[in-house]
């Protein structure tokens, strides 16, 4: 386990600092979080981000910034690697991990859309990629087979949101995509990834949807 106190500087609704408390759940690292407004960044936060996005790992007098880095980082430090040795596998599951940080992107547009044609727009984009990921996605309870790993931690986000779309809205995006479902289902129901977001994390973010008047709350 690592020596150096480390400190997750997050807001409470991002899907990016999710991935890392997911992985620092997982793999069972003691940390500490702070959360920030992000539409009133303090000083000191963007003196130690340099894009002035969240997360940013603080480890010990060391700054590390970027969910996927973030997660290889916490990985490195402790045993039981969550990625492959070998460097093709481990390749191609980075770049499941970018394409994961699309998706999510995707999802946030389409959730804080304001009008229908915008929605449809981005819930077109975020269908086609999800059928993407459903070719790829195995059918043994996670997404490489049946171990977790990186991937399952940078994607799980989605779910948490998508299940909430489902349940507060009738939006069922994952209907079709049966071994995205159980992939899914497996996850959402793990305590590192339930106890990785505020414990009122539902509410506030559909009041954080309904106050910015997104087309999926009307």
């Amino acid at each position: 386990m690592p020596q150096n106190t480390i400190e997750l500087i997050s807001f409470d609704l991002c899907p990016f600092v999710q991935r890392s408390v997911i992985t620092l759940k997982k793999k069972n690292i003691d940390f500490n979080i702070t959360y920030i407004d992000l539409a009133d960044k303090p000083d000191w936060f963007l003196e130690i981000s340099p894009l002035g996005k969240v997360p940013v790992l603080r480890y010990g007098d060391e700054v590390i910034f970027e969910s996927a880095i973030i997660n290889e980082f916490l990985d490195e430090i402790t045993g039981d690697s969550l990625l492959p040795s070998d460097p093709l596998s481990k390749a191609k599951q980075r770049g499941w991990i970018e394409y994961a940080s699309q998706v999510l992107v995707d999802q946030y547009l389409l959730s804080v859309a304001d009008n229908a044609v915008d929605f449809e727009k981005h819930a077109t984009h975020l269908k086609q990629k999800l059928s993407r990921l459903e070719d790829e996605v195995s059918d043994k309870g996670f997404f490489m087979n049946d171990t977790f790993s990186l991937i399952d931690s940078s994607i799980a986000p989605l779910f948490t949101r998508l299940d909430i779309l489902a349940k507060r809205f009738n939006q069922t995006f994952l209907q079709g995509f049966p071994k995205l479902l159980v992939l899914s289902k497996n996850l959402v129901e793990k305590n590192y990834v339930s106890d990785s977001v505020i414990s009122n994390f539902e509410e506030v973010y559909v009041n954080y949807l309904k106050t910015n008047k997104a087309f999926i709350t009307l």
